[in-house]
């Protein structure tokens, strides 16, 4: 009998869930093999929506956020991933005995102009690629 396992989950954590983690999640979404991998994102402190620039600059790519709603970041939540990847929510984020933490150093891109979301979104995109290669492992 084939064993087969649950696709392991990636979780992007930011303060408001508006952008970067958002993007992030919704990258590897669009990224990963579904069977292996999936992300879901949250924040600590989540905003009513996702910034209104950043649905600009995915629909732009053809990834579409305007239905996603921010989710405040849990500790449950928190221990169903495999892989917390944190974005300058500090001290907020919680911490999960034995649960891998990365911590992605990328500008908030609540507030800036058009221009500066695009390249946040593209080093987001690299840095997802980035990780697909080495993760999973198995």
């Amino acid at each position: 009998v084939a064993m087969t396992s649950a696709p392991q989950l990636v979780l992007f954590a930011c303060v408001h869930n508006a952008g970067r983690s958002q993007m992030a999640a919704a990258w590897l979404n669009h990224l990963a093999d579904p069977t292996k991998l999936r992300a879901l994102s949250a924040g600590t402190d989540p905003a009513a929506g996702v910034h209104p620039v950043v649905v600009q600059v995915m629909q732009e790519v053809g990834i579409n956020l305007e239905g996603s709603i921010p989710q405040r970041l849990t500790t449950e939540l928190a221990s169903q991933a495999s892989l917390l990847i944190t974005m300058g929510c500090g001290e907020a984020c919680p911490v999960i005995p034995g649960l891998r933490r990365e911590d992605w150093p990328l500008s908030d891109p609540k507030d800036q102009r058009v221009e500066q979301v695009r390249l946040i979104r593209d080093d987001i995109r690299q840095r997802v690629k980035q990780l697909l290669t080495v993760y999973p492992s198995r």
